[in-house]
């Protein structure tokens, strides 16, 4: 398995008159950080969650993490994992009420939409990740 490098969501950029939005992820410990390009529902729905807004009925990471925690499972961790012509990899690792864990495979864009509604979830990035997006 890749090196995994502790990081953290540190921008939400946001232009309503553009189709890709873009996130940049940093290194906890260092100075490197990339953007990634992601949709305007995604950028959204992660910048809401990170403001706090609350909305009366679920949206869809919020029922995603309903379902994860219906079935007494957690988000133990968020990885990117490979980045590939331009596009990057993710994995959101869930935690079982049985003590095991299982990987989902996703986008960035999901994996930290679901994220900043569990703050405090680690998310990883391999460090093969990082040397080519953050150059």
């Amino acid at each position: 398995m890749a090196t995994l490098v502790p990081c953290h969501l540190s921008h939400v950029v946001i232009d309503e008159d553009a189709d890709q939005q873009t996130i940049y992820v940093s290194e906890r410990s260092g100075r490197r950080r990339f953007p990634i390009a992601i949709g305007q529902m995604e950028a959204l729905a992660i910048d809401r969650a990170v403001k706090g807004q609350e909305f009366p009925r679920p949206l869809t990471h919020d029922l995603l993490v309903g379902i994860i925690e219906a079935q007494q499972g957690h988000l133990a961790e968020v990885r990117i994992t490979d980045v590939r012509d331009g596009t990057f990899f993710a994995e959101l690792v869930l935690a079982r009420a049985d003590g095991g864990a299982c990987t989902v495979d996703c986008r960035p864009s999901d994996a930290l939409a679901v994220m900043v509604r569990r703050p405090g979830t680690p998310l990883l990035v391999a460090e093969h990740v990082l040397e080519e997006a953050a150059g």
